[in-house]
Order: C-alpha cells, then sequence, then structure tokens
C-alpha cells in the first residue's frame, strides 16, 4: 500500500488540575517519554508503547498534592483523543484485537473494537490497594477516559492473579497487543472501512 498517511498526533489539555501534552505515532516502534509524576503508571504506560509499537511522549503536570486521580484520567483522555485523531477515519485498519498476555501467575485478556462507541467492561479483582505510588482504583479512571474519547469499545478480564503489580502489568500489556493488532492495516481492505455501515 504506497503512499499510506502518518499516522501521529498531538494534543494538549490544560485545565485548572492538569496540563497534558501528548504525542503518539502509531507506527512507531516502541519509543517512549514519559513524565506523569506517578513513577508507577509511566510504567504502565512504557508497556503500552513497547508492546503497541506506538512512539509515544506524554508530559503531564498534576495536582498530585492532592491525589493521582487527575492525573491519570485526564492523560486517559488526552490519549485517548490523540489515538482518535491519529486514526482518522479507520480505513483500512483490521478494526478488532484482542490478546492474552501472562506474567507469572496472573494472566490477563482484552479485546478492543474501532466501533466509533465508547464502552468500556472492566473485571481487574486486585488484590491491593496501591501499587507503589499508584492507587489501583485508577486504572478504571484511566480506561474510562480513554475510551470516552478514543472512540473504542474496550473489554478487560484479569483471569488469574495474586500479585497486583502482575495483574496490572498484564492489563497493560494485553491492552497493547489489543490495539496493535486492531490498528494493523489490512493489505486485502487498503481503502475499505471495516463496516457494512460504511464509516465507523
Amino acid at each position: 500500500m504506497p503512499d499510506l498517511p502518518e499516522r501521529i498526533a498531538e494534543v494538549s489539555r490544560n485545565t485548572a488540575e492538569t496540563r497534558i501534552s501528548v504525542r503518539l505515532n502509531l507506527d512507531g516502534t516502541g519509543q517512549a517519554r514519559l513524565h506523569t509524576g506517578i513513577g508507577f503508571f509511566d510504567h504502565m504506560l512504557e508497556q503500552l508503547a513497547r508492546h503497541g509499537l506506538i512512539d509515544l511522549e506524554i508530559n503531564c503536570a498534576g495536582d498530585l498534592h492532592i491525589d493521582g486521580h487527575h492525573t491519570v484520567e485526564d492523560v486517559g483522555i488526552t490519549l485517548g483523543q490523540a489515538l482518535a485523531r491519529a486514526v482518522g477515519d479507520k480505513r483500512g485498519i483490521r478494526r478488532y484485537g484482542h490478546a492474552y498476555v501472562p506474567l507469572d501467575e496472573a494472566l490477563s485478556r482484552v479485546v478492543v473494537d474501532f466501533s466509533g462507541r465508547p464502552g468500556l467492561q472492566l473485571h481487574v479483582p486486585f488484590t491491593a490497594g496501591r501499587i507503589g505510588d499508584f492507587d489501583t482504583q485508577l486504572a478504571g479512571e484511566f480506561f474510562q477516559g480513554f475510551v470516552n474519547h478514543a472512540g473504542v469499545t474496550l473489554h478487560i478480564d484479569n483471569l488469574r492473579g495474586v500479585n497486583a503489580h502482575h495483574q496490572c502489568e498484564t492489563v497493560f500489556k494485553a491492552f497493547a497487543r489489543a490495539l496493535r493488532a486492531a490498528l494493523e492495516r489490512d493489505p486485502r481492505s487498503a481503502d475499505a472501512i471495516a463496516s457494512t455501515k460504511g464509516c465507523l
């Protein structure tokens, strides 16, 4: 497929609670430059870049003196906006993606549909309330913000796990792999949209 358009986007979002810039390249090599102020969250976003083969730059100055809620949710929102902008009309993509990822005793499954309809089903029974400086409840806030603004349907299930770090890491790695599969350009439908409606 010659002369394919670049799938690159840059989005900034500034509120009274956070100041965020996101730049991504959906056809990258997995390079990441991340600074959210929450170490474990940066680690999870790095998994997204590396395993999704997305070049990702995120800078966030948030009100961490309160807690991490606004930072994590708003990064999800801004990342979703950037991804929606980069993917454009979704012409030629496979649309659906899924992945199972293990890490020692933990196993997670993520399924994504670039449907244009935001929806999240999240079933992750975290065994701890915090992982380092990351509140595990905020994983749901991140993914909800993401789906609302990326316009995707996302099903996330942690099928088993004892260690909360492992649970969360398998979720983010499976998310990355599912995105990578869904965003892959399909040479058999190079100029088509994967919907009988003709749009997504």
